[in-house]
């Protein structure tokens, strides 16, 4: 993979209709790079329209990603709650990688009251189950979790490492708005981001950052973390450092902006991007 690809969270607000198929193309028009198809609500795309959408986006040279369904916690205390998180990152994985996605990211698990070790170990054992399905299915994606935005939520950086430490082939989703969120503004400077970058960087190899999966946008946060996105003109997170970290280390893969305005900001990460690139 050559380079950073940036897009959108989704079909851009100003495509009509609101297709996926239309939201490639206009991506493609406002030379933009990179769609996440947006299975946040359950995955509502069947295997034909996926192929359909792997072969337009390769001639339109949008790259995707997926996002799995919002209701997943692999730490829940009832066993069908888990089995059906499995089946629908599973089901977000298949569609996707008929229609070309690379990764699949989702929100993994919440702690609740139990001990952050236990939740890892549980988290672990359901990944590992997932990624035999998925192999024994000769299904070709990443499995992603992803870097959460408030303290109740299974998801730190350092867990997720560890996640790809143990699982080969599985890296994180790093979203750097959850992780300013989640430290309550703390994690906001070009020294932290570049931080993070050298961990995954020493602790999964230098492959991991030759094709991430990343967020980022503006976010709003309060006592409990992550409350909202919100467009980057309204935001305190130092998203200029977070691309300069990003050229710096000369990181390639997708980053995918879920502001509310979306094309409208992913353009101006794009923006700046080049700029910082090109000097």
């Amino acid at each position: 993979m050559a380079g950073l690809r940036i897009g959108t969270a989704g079909v851009p607000a100003s495509t009509k209709p609101q297709t996926t198929p239309d939201g490639i193309v206009r991506l493609a028009e406002l030379g933009l790079e990179h769609m996440e198809i947006e299975f946040v609500r359950g995955v509502r795309m069947g295997e034909k329209t996926a192929r359909a959408v792997r072969k337009l986006a390769e001639e339109q040279r949008v790259s995707l990603t997926v996002h799995a369904p919002y209701y997943i916690n692999l730490n829940s205390k009832e066993p069908e709650k888990v089995e059906a998180s499995k089946q629908r990152i599973i089901q977000a994985a298949k569609i996707g990688a008929a229609a070309g996605a690379r990764s699949v990211t989702f929100h993994a698990a919440f702690y609740h009251d139990d001990d952050p070790e236990v939740v890892y170990e549980r988290v672990k054992q359901n990944m590992e189950e997932m990624l035999e399905e998925l192999e024994r299915a000769g299904v070709d994606i990443r499995l992603s979790p992803e870097t959460t935005g408030g303290p109740t939520q299974f998801g730190t950086l350092e867990e997720l490492i560890r996640l790809g430490q143990d699982l080969p082939g599985v890296y994180p989703c790093v979203d750097f708005a959850h992780l300013y969120a989640r430290s309550l503004g703390e994690f906001n400077s070009y020294q932290h981001f570049a931080g993070a970058l050298e961990q995954i960087r020493d602790s999964l190899g230098p492959e991991a950052l030759q094709a991430m999966h990343m967020h980022l946008s503006g976010i709003e946060y309060g006592p409990r973390g992550e409350k909202r996105h919100v467009p980057l003109e309204e935001t305190e997170l130092n998203y200029r450092a977070v691309l300069q970290a990003l050229v710096d280390y000369e990181v390639a893969g997708w980053l995918t902006c879920e502001s509310p305005i979306l094309e409208d900001d992913a353009l101006i990460l794009k923006g700046l991007y080049d700029e910082l690139h090109h000097r």
